[in-house]
């Protein structure tokens, strides 16, 4: 890198301040690239958590719907176990009435059957109890195995809607996860794209600058070469040598400026002016000619136009430039007179440019209509060819293709999208039934989820039934606190 692009300044001509060209471009285009990456960023960070809400909302929807439905379904099991239980308990008080009954007609017996023996009475009696008690056991052993198979399968039940849970759960979690790291993959795309971008923008200022500036230098010098020919020149105080400075540095400038033009001299001795510029470009030769003659006195001599227009028709140029140090006195600044174009040493570098480029585009003009004939015939055999028809065919199949391919991958997307829903769904309902279960049987026990709770309130005189050692069965054989 040149060293000298970071001193690269102009002067405003207005306030003589100096200002650095290469910072303010670096510093305007680095703005412009890191305001278009941040805009993009934005909106696309907008769109995604717009789709965050609207899936959140969905999902808390279904969420609240399925619980709303498992809660309620819940609670009429719970009511049916608790008339259950209340009619097992009428049946056990109506069958200790009996016992007492059977008791109190024994002593009714024993006071009224004094001729019955004792012994006899008392063997009846104790029969009739063990047959009441074998009644009482065999029925209330039937009931409890199967409210201990039905509440073992309960148990399965909500022990199977846990362990989904935990996989929704999961889920849950890893969607979140994948979803933040997405994001992060977007901003590190972002960024570094944006970064990319700079250093292109930068290279290709750095590139511009450091050819401006090797530009520049060269000028500089050769106007220092032409600035000290000039001196010498003019301490040898010949105005021969001034003019023939003159010339060397019009010739020069053209072949600077102008590097594929063609600066043909006119040597000492020869009649004509100074030189002759023919014009050539990158893609054709001898489009035109300038012809320059040089001069450099103190007053403008008359006989200068007539002399050079002879030079012009005998040479056959169109367009000649008269450089000179004096100008005409009724021309203050370049003009033209009489078909010559007169200018002086700094103003010929501009006029020299601008009719070069018209006479380039006089010349492409001139092309143009001598060859139109011909090119609109050539023109129109190709339209009308078969080459023509097959590249239009086959851009048309590309077009036909490229829609084909962009419509099964919108099908397949859209597939997936279906799939991934209803997967969603599927494990959101049943995350909220399994929750709605849990929920009803332990009460406030279980500490609730906010993404899962509804506005139905949990019955607490539900839990009684099931927690309470007094409405616990007696069950013989089975440890009553495992199954609670």
């Amino acid at each position: 890198m040149n060293p000298n692009l970071n001193k690269q300044t102009v002067t405003c001509p207005k306030c003589s301040e100096q200002i650095n060209v290469n910072a303010l471009l670096h510093t305007q285009i680095e703005a412009e690239l890191h305001q278009s990456f941040a805009n993009q960023l934005a909106q696309k960070q907008t769109q995604f958590e717009q789709q965050l809400k609207a899936e959140k909302a969905t999902l808390e929807q279904h969420l609240k719907a399925s619980l709303a439905a498992d809660s309620e379904a819940q609670i009429q099991a719970m009511r049916n176990e608790l008339n259950e239980q209340s009619q097992k308990l009428r049946d056990f008080n109506k069958a200790k009435a009996d016992v007492e009954r059977l008791q109190r007609e024994k002593e009714g017996l024993r006071e009224t059957i004094e001729a019955e023996s004792e012994a006899k009475l008392n063997q009846r009696l104790r029969a009739d109890r063990q047959k009441i008690e074998q009644t009482l056991k065999a029925s209330f052993a039937a009931e409890s195995a199967d409210q201990i198979q039905s509440m073992r399968n309960e148990l399965n039940e909500q022990s199977e809607k846990l362990r989904e849970f935990n996989k929704a759960k999961a889920d849950i979690e890893r969607l979140t996860r994948e979803k933040s790291e997405l994001k992060e993959t977007l901003e590190a795309e972002s960024e570094a794209k944006l970064n990319q971008r700079l250093r292109e923008e930068k290279q290709k200022i750095e590139s511009g600058l450091e050819l401006k500036m090797r530009d520049k230098e060269y000028e500089i010098e050769k106007l220092k070469n032409q600035i000290q020919e000039a001196q010498r020149v003019a301490e040898q105080g010949s105005n021969q040598a001034q003019g023939e400075a003159q010339e060397l540095a019009i010739e020069e400038w053209l072949h600077a400026e102008f590097p594929f033009d063609e600066i043909e001299e006119i040597k000492k001795g020869q009649r004509g002016a100074d030189c002759i510029q023919i014009i050539h470009t990158r893609s054709r030769q001898n489009c035109g000619r300038i012809y320059y003659e040089s001069k450099r006195t103190l007053e403008f001599g008359k006989d200068w136009i007539e002399k050079f227009k002879a030079d012009l028709q005998a040479k056959n140029i169109p367009v000649g430039v008269l450089v000179t140090q004096a100008m005409p006195k009724d021309m203050d600044r370049m003009g033209l007179k009489e078909g010559i174009y007169i200018c002086t040493f700094e103003e010929f570098k501009g006029l020299s440019a601008v009719l070069r480029q018209s006479i380039i585009d006089i010349s492409n003009v001139e092309i143009a209509q001598e060859f139109k004939g011909e090119k609109m015939a050539q023109l129109y055999d190709f339209l009308t060819s078969n080459e023509f028809k097959l590249n239009i065919q086959a851009i048309v199949e590309s077009f036909i293709q490229m829609e084909d391919d962009l419509n099964k991958e919108r099908r397949t997307m859209e597939s997936l999208w279906k799939q991934r829903e209803k997967q969603i769904r599927k494990v959101m309902s049943n995350t909220s039934a399994l929750y709605g279960s849990i929920r009803g049987i332990a009460g406030n026990a279980i500490q609730s989820v906010s993404q899962l709770e509804s506005n139905v309130p949990v019955i607490e005189s539900t839990k009684p039934a099931l927690v309470s050692p007094s409405n616990k069965p007696n069950l013989t054989g089975v440890k009553q606190d495992s199954l609670f």
